[in-house]
């Protein structure tokens, strides 16, 4: 990757992050709104990397069902359903920043020809940044007294394991579909980064996932 395309990635993250939380937080309106405005958009990269009807009738069943779950848990009750949003959403971008890292810095062999740049030690380095990152998010509530049911246990251990799992397979997944189409990035839409399946194929996988874990498991 350019040095340009490093200063446009992080200069995007730097602006998507604050404005990202703050329509998490406000839960309401806004939030309805861009979320609603964000599966029209991922329907239509969608279209752009799939190669027949079939797989894109599939994927906008996925996709409505996982921007579904996305919506649930963040407006089910309120304060705690907040905090469990906060942690999927964390374990995600920490996942994607962690084998970014540790791919970039230690390199090693490549994971799979799905994805190119996606290493071995990148996969690692995800697990590592999604367990710090969310270890000292908990610790962060409690020093702050913030209500929160999650305990930084072996159950909540897995819980972070499996999520980072499962969205780092969502990014193959993507990757996959863009390999077939022969496209480099879903889109262009944010700087750095490409299109918005680009920025959410890690969590529109694991979601779903966290939602049926945490309202049926």
């Amino acid at each position: 990757m350019k040095y340009s395309d490093i200063y446009k990635r992080v200069l995007s993250s730097f602006i998507l992050l604050p404005v990202s939380l703050i329509i998490i937080i406000n839960g309401n309106l806004l939030f309805k709104i861009t979320l609603l405005i964000l599966l029209f958009l991922s329907y239509f990269e969608w279209k752009k990397i799939t190669k027949n009807n079939f797989q894109f009738v599939c994927g906008l069943f996925f996709l409505t069902l996982s921007f579904f779950t996305i919506y649930r848990t963040r407006t089910i009750n309120s304060d705690e359903n907040l905090i469990f949003f906060l942690i999927v959403f964390f374990i995600c971008i920490a996942t994607d920043l962690g084998g970014y890292t540790f791919g970039k810095v230690f390199k090693g062999p490549k994971l799979t020809k799905i994805s190119p740049n996606k290493t071995i030690v990148g996969v690692f380095g995800g697990y590592f940044f999604s367990i710090f990152f969310i270890f000292f998010f908990i610790l962060y509530l409690e020093f702050f007294n913030f209500y929160s049911d999650q305990k930084f246990n072996l159950r909540f251990f897995i819980f972070i394991f499996i999520t980072s799992t499962i969205s780092q397979i969502g990014d193959l997944v993507i990757s996959y579909f863009k390999r077939l189409s022969n496209v480099k990035d879903t889109g262009s839409i944010i700087p750095g980064h490409g299109g918005l399946l680009d920025r959410i194929d890690g969590m529109i996988f694991a979601f779903p996932f966290s939602y049926f874990y945490y309202y049926y498991l």
